[in-house]
C-alpha cells in the first residue's frame, strides 16, 4: 500500500480541541483512550514490532503530525507534519514481574492511564509488555482524545495489527474506500437539490434540534442527587476488567427483545447499585444519571482519526431491585432518548458551532470545564470491535480491553468492548476515591448471569396441562 501523505496542516474539530482544552483545565487528569492486546506466543522482536508499526503508519499520517496552538487560542489548532518524527519516541518496553498475571497486567494499565501523551510529539503510544503467564504478551496502544473517538480507536488498533485475509473483510474495506469522480458530481447535485428545499427544511430543522436538545441541556445543568461516584478526582488510577459471556447477552436480546446496549446498561446499573450499597449510600432513582457517547461515525469515516460522538444523559435505575423489571425501565428510558433524536441534535449543534470564531468558542470551553459538574456522575461508552480475530507480528490476538480515562469530576468511567465472540468491560477508577471498583465488575457478570436465568426460564416451553 503506497504511503498516504498529510496536507501540511489541517484544523482539527471543535470536540478534538475541546479535549485539549479539557486536560488543561485539571492538572490530575490524562485523556488517554487505550487498548489493550493480550497476545500469544512470544513477543516479537524490536526489528519486526518497528516494521509492523511502519507498516501501521502508511495508513494513518496522522500519526505522524503533532499540534500546533495559535497564541491565546486567537485560530482553530491545527494538525502539522512532524519534520523530527522518529518512531522512538512512540515505543517502550516493559515486563511485569512473576507470576505476570491479570492484576499486575491492571495495574500496568492502571500507570499507563495516568500518564500524559507528550504533546511535543505526535499524540500515541506503543507499550509492548514482553512477559505475561501462560506465554503470552501484550500491546498497549494508547492515543490522546484529541485524535480518536472509541470506534477510530479501535480502526487505529487493527491498522497497526497484520492485514487481514478474510475476503469479507477486505470487501468491506473496498466499500469505504475514497469516492469517485463520479459520486463527487451526485454528491453536488445533492447540494443543489439541498438548496431548493432549505426554506422548508430548516424550520423542521431547528423545530427537531430545539425538541432534541431541551432535555439535554436540561440534564446538563440540572444537578443529580449528592453521590459519592462525583467529586474531585487524584492523579493516580485504578483499572479492573469484566467479562461477561457474549453469548449469555445475545440470548437476554433475543428472549426480551432489547438491544446489546440495553443489556450492558443494565448489567452497569446493578454494578453501581450494588457498589453505593456497599458505601452505604441509598441507590435513589435520581441519584446516576450517566453519560453515555453515541457515535456519529458513517462506515465511509471509521478509519478517520477524529471524535465524531454525541451523547446521552439517561439516569440509570438503580432504585430497582429486580433485573427484569430494570431491564425493562432501562429498555424504555433508551427508547424515549432515542425518539426525541437527542443525540443528532447535540451533534448539529456540535456542527454549527464549529462554523462560528474558534477564539471565543475555545475561551467558553476553558471557562465551562473549570467549572465543578455535578449532572452526570459516571460514564459508559459500548464500541463494536472486530468480529474476526486479529493477529499482531504474525501472532494472535487472544483478548482485546478497553480503558478510558476519567475527567470532569467522575471518579469512574466504563468502556465496553466487543472482540469475536468476547465481550470485555474495563473499568478505569480514581485511585483514592474508588478502591472498590472492582464490586462493579463482580455485579456486571452476576447481572448478566441472572438475566440468563430468566431468559431461559422465558423461553421455556408451556407445561401440558393435559398430559397425566
Amino acid at each position: 500500500m503506497a504511503e498516504s501523505v498529510p496536507p501540511p496542516t489541517a484544523e482539527l474539530r471543535l470536540l478534538d480541541s475541546g479535549f485539549i482544552e479539557l486536560e488543561d483545565s485539571d492538572r490530575h487528569i490524562s485523556l488517554g483512550i487505550a487498548a489493550v492486546a493480550i497476545i500469544a506466543g512470544e513477543p516479537p522482536s524490536r526489528d519486526e514490532f518497528s516494521h509492523t508499526l511502519t507498516r501501521g503508519l502508511e495508513r494513518n499520517a496522522r500519526l505522524r503530525q503533532t499540534v500546533r496552538r495559535a497564541p491565546l487560542d486567537l485560530a482553530t489548532p491545527v494538525w502539522e507534519n512532524d519534520p523530527h518524527f522518529d518512531l522512538a519516541h512512540h515505543v517502550r518496553w516493559t515486563a511485569l514481574p512473576r507470576p505476570g498475571d491479570e492484576q499486575e497486567l491492571c495495574e500496568l494499565v492502571a500507570t499507563e492511564m495516568e500518564e500524559r501523551l507528550d504533546r511535543d510529539h505526535p499524540l500515541w503510544q506503543c507499550v509492548v509488555v514482553e512477559r505475561l503467564a501462560g506465554d503470552r504478551w501484550a500491546l498497549i496502544v494508547k492515543a490522546h482524545h484529541s485524535l480518536v473517538d472509541g470506534v477510530s480507536g479501535i480502526s487505529l488498533f487493527e491498522h497497526l495489527c497484520d492485514p487481514v485475509s478474510d475476503p469479507v473483510a477486505a470487501e468491506a474495506e473496498n466499500r469505504a474506500a475514497p469516492e469517485s469522480p463520479g459520486s463527487t458530481a451526485a454528491r453536488l447535485l445533492g447540494w443543489a437539490g439541498g438548496g431548493l428545499r432549505l426554506p422548508v427544511a430548516l424550520p423542521r430543522f431547528v423545530i427537531g434540534a430545539v425538541r432534541g436538545l431541551t432535555p439535554v441541556a436540561l440534564a446538563a445543568f440540572t444537578p443529580a442527587a449528592d453521590s459519592s461516584l462525583n467529586g474531585p478526582i487524584g492523579r493516580q488510577r485504578r483499572y479492573v476488567i469484566a467479562r461477561p459471556s457474549l453469548s449469555d447477552v445475545r440470548a437476554i436480546c433475543a428472549a426480551f427483545g432489547v438491544t446489546v446496549n440495553d443489556v450492558v446498561l443494565t448489567a452497569v446499573a446493578a454494578g453501581y447499585r450494588d457498589l453505593l450499597f456497599g458505601r452505604n449510600e441509598r441507590p435513589a432513582p435520581n441519584k446516576l444519571r450517566i453519560l453515555v457517547p453515541v457515535s456519529m461515525r458513517t462506515e465511509q469515516a471509521k478509519d478517520v482519526l477524529d471524535n465524531r460522538v454525541s451523547a446521552m444523559m439517561p439516569f440509570l435505575p438503580i432504585d430497582v431491585a429486580d433485573p427484569v423489571e430494570r431491564l425493562s425501565t432501562i429498555h424504555a428510558r433508551m427508547t424515549e432518548h432515542k425518539s426525541r433524536d437527542e443525540a443528532r441534535a447535540e451533534s448539529s449543534l456540535l456542527t454549527v458551532a464549529s462554523r462560528l470564531p474558534f477564539a471565543p468558542m475555545a475561551w467558553t470551553l476553558r471557562l465551562m470545564a473549570r467549572f465543578p459538574q455535578r449532572s452526570v456522575s459516571a460514564l459508559a461508552t459500548n464500541v463494536p470491535g472486530p468480529r474476526h480475530e486479529l493477529a499482531v507480528c504474525g501472532r494472535r490476538v487472544l483478548q482485546l480491553l478497553p480503558a478510558v480515562p476519567i475527567a470532569m469530576r467522575l471518579r469512574t468511567a466504563i468502556a465496553i468492548l466487543s472482540y469475536a465472540d468476547q465481550l470485555t468491560f474495563g473499568i478505569t477508577g480514581d485511585y483514592d476515591t474508588a478502591p472498590d471498583i472492582g464490586v462493579i465488575a463482580d455485579g456486571i457478570v452476576r447481572e448478566i448471569q441472572r438475566l440468563r436465568e430468566h431468559a431461559d426460564i422465558r423461553r421455556l416451553p408451556p407445561p401440558d396441562i393435559a398430559g397425566g
